[in-house]
């Protein structure tokens, strides 16, 4: 597979996730009618409250974490398609990459540990394997 090619399927792939924890916090939103903005809790007959519910707090604080992450991934990523590295190892970082950032945002969802930990661990390590093979291929080379 081409490197473009992973590329875009990642990021299309990381921005449905994204898009995904939205509907999620919509859900626990209708589920417990219970709405941080007045014209929301009128407009859904729920009532107003200071706060989120706990599962829509969650899903914000899983989206900023991806907001921490993926970026930086994104970018690292669209230097190794135009540096045209190895198409082997960037799909490993890729698919590893995506599947922990999956694995992460479920893992948050449902308060799981240690997996969530392990999750963004591993992810983290993927985006720090190919920042290392962009010094040695790109800076270095």
């Amino acid at each position: 597979m081409g490197l473009l090619r992973m590329y875009a399927i990642t990021a299309i792939v990381l921005a449905l996730k994204m898009f995904a924890i939205d509907f999620v916090q919509g859900r626990a939103r209708l589920s417990a009618k219970t709405f941080v903005n007045p014209e929301d809790a009128k407009a859904f007959q729920g009532r107003q409250a200071p706060e989120d519910v706990e599962m829509v707090q969650r899903g914000a604080r899983a989206w900023r974490n991806d907001l921490e992450n993926i970026p930086i991934f994104l970018i690292l990523a669209w230097i190794y398609v135009t540096a045209g590295l190895s198409s082997g190892a960037f799909a490993v970082y890729c698919i590893v990459f995506m599947v922990a950032r999956i694995a992460h945002t479920i893992c948050y969802i449902a308060a799981v540990q240690p997996w969530r930990t392990i999750a963004f661990t591993i992810g983290a390590i993927a985006t720090l394997a190919m920042m290392v093979q962009l010094f040695i291929g790109v800076v270095i080379a």
